[in-house]
């Protein structure tokens, strides 16, 4: 199964793009800011787009009782996460080198692949639970409070993903190159599922 071992080690080895790039992107632009301000979440941390877009961002935040973006040490999974990935990508290699000298089954890759969905769906639940906190849990002595025309207290929580209007800013929430390298190497990884199942029946 020596195509499906390589395929399938270039696949795992994307991962580690996500040490690299930002897995997701939050932008939120108005009227009275030109240059939208935003937020590129890493595995490791969130950075500002701009230099000074965290400032900015938890100052207009502060006036509605939002917490503050989180540093990396404040937040379990920044610590995590990274251990994650990068134990994902040395067992796809693993798997894949295994796969090239034959030592396993084509059916590993498909292993890999589902607890490589498995764990990537318990990520983004874990980020849309962030998501929700830190826009619902408000500070109640914040100097402004925003109500729904009911009367009950306006939330602010971010799209998961997508574009949503929140006040007068408009926020859009999507992956970036982290995440579509993570995309392209779970792809590859389902490619060389079917590549080495075919090379183990035209050998066996």
């Amino acid at each position: 199964m020596k195509k499906a071992g390589i395929i399938m080690i270039i696949g795992s080895l994307l991962l580690l793009g996500l040490f690299k790039f930002p897995l997701w992107n939050i932008m939120l632009g108005a009227p009275q800011y030109p240059d939208p301000m935003g937020m590129n979440i890493h595995i490791t941390g969130i950075e500002g787009v701009h230099e000074f877009d965290i400032q900015n961002i938890d100052g207009l935040n502060h006036y509605i009782g939002m917490k503050k973006i989180p540093k990396p040490e404040e937040m379990w999974e920044f610590e995590v996460f990274p251990k994650v990935v990068g134990g994902m990508a040395v067992l796809g290699v693993i798997i894949g080198l295994l796969g090239i000298f034959k030592k396993l089954s084509y059916k590993w890759f498909l292993g890999w692949l589902i607890l490589m969905t498995v764990l990537g769906v318990m990520g983004m639940y874990d980020f849309n639970l962030w998501l929700t906190d830190y826009g619902t849990d408000l500070d109640p002595n914040a100097i402004m409070k925003m109500t729904h025309p009911d009367g009950t207290p306006m939330t602010y929580k971010p799209p998961l993903f997508g574009h949503q209007k929140m006040l007068n800013f408009d926020v859009d929430s999507y992956p970036h190159t982290g995440a579509y390298m993570l995309f392209v190497g779970m792809l590859l990884t389902f490619i060389a599922f079917f590549v080495g199942k075919k090379e183990w029946k035209t050998n066996n």
